[in-house]
């Protein structure tokens, strides 16, 4: 098998994906692990704030990476050690959305990038009642002892991505796409100043203006009231992970769930009030994680989802985090 990339995960410190603070690499060539990377890093100035609720996921704070350079001051090493391989990430949405969104606050340029995204893969190659890194690395037979270790999870991400490629008999990334009549994602290049500045990164600079210092986290929205289903967005990124997706809220959010529901409009999912056969994604709040999935600390929604799991529904279950990261 001549399969070749390069597996990427970087964790963020703040809820903004252009804050990036470590970032772990896995070279793959014909189909193994041959060389290995990780970085600390200060995240771009003015986004560099270490939210309680990143740090409780990663364990990573702002003392550990003090001494660190900034991202800006790694990106040509980082960039080196990726050279010309596609790039493949576990959501790859946010993490080609850090790349991009660092690249703009730290106003430096940034090469294109062919990627791949294993979630969506691991949609079309298993059935899990959840395609987050842990439980899609256990049906591909994959390690992973320290989750949200950037170098544990990228090394995960390329062993589930070696074992769809052979399920599927491809010999490259390119060719796995072929069979699945898919189309090779492409990252565009960042030219400062030319390039048009992410909508992440815009909304990041408005609410630094508005507010210099992280305001944290103001508590859930009260109980939450299930309100209009907005239309999908036809014209959304046919890439993104919740593009033509079905999408139930369940749970307090952090955003309002109407917010949530525009949102997950917006990028090509059709949010709905209730789960039924048609559901492809529940999204939990009230702090669940999926390994609630298996401890039964589920809401009557989630415990529906698993019903219908269980005769042969294909239904994802995702906490507030994911969902977070995939909204960028």
């Amino acid at each position: 098998m001549a399969l070749e990339f390069t597996a990427i995960d970087f964790e963020t410190a703040n809820g903004f994906r252009g804050s990036p603070c470590a970032v772990g690499l896995s070279k793959v060539r014909d189909g193994k692990i041959v060389e290995e990377a990780s970085w600390l890093m200060r995240p771009p100035a003015g986004h560099d704030h270490f939210d309680p609720r990143n740090v409780q996921i990663h364990g990573l704070t702002s003392a550990q990476v003090a001494a660190a350079p900034r991202f800006g001051e790694l990106f040509a090493e980082i960039g080196g050690f990726i050279g010309a391989d596609v790039l493949v990430a576990h959501n790859a949405s946010f993490d080609m959305g850090v790349i991009r969104s660092a690249l703009e606050v730290s106003e430096l340029p940034g090469p294109a990038f062919d990627y791949a995204c294993t979630v969506m893969l691991s949609r079309r190659n298993y059935s899990l009642p959840s395609y987050s890194l842990p439980f899609v690395a256990e049906a591909a037979g994959v390690p992973l002892v320290n989750h949200h270790d950037a170098v544990e999870d990228a090394r995960a991400c390329a062993g589930i991505m070696v074992d769809i490629a052979r399920r599927n008999g491809a010999g490259s990334v390119a060719e796995l796409f072929a069979v699945h009549k898919l189309r090779l994602p492409r990252a565009d290049a960042y030219l400062p100043g030319l390039a048009e500045v992410s909508k992440a990164t815009r909304t990041a600079l408005k609410r630094l203006s508005e507010a210099p210092a992280a305001s944290g986290w103001q508590g859930w929205q009260g109980w939450p009231e299930e309100g209009p289903n907005p239309e999908a967005d036809a014209a959304a990124d046919p890439h993104h992970p919740l593009f033509g997706q079905m999408v139930v809220f369940t749970g307090n959010l952090q955003l309002p769930r109407g917010a949530a529901k525009e949102r997950a409009a917006g990028l090509g999912a059709q949010p709905a009030s209730s789960v039924t056969r048609k559901t492809t994604v529940l999204v939990v709040g009230d702090g669940f994680v999926a390994a609630d999935l298996r401890s039964g600390r589920l809401t009557s929604k989630a415990r529906r989802v698993l019903e219908l799991h269980g005769r042969g529904q294909s239904i994802e279950v995702l906490s507030e985090g994911e969902f977070m990261q995939m909204i960028g």
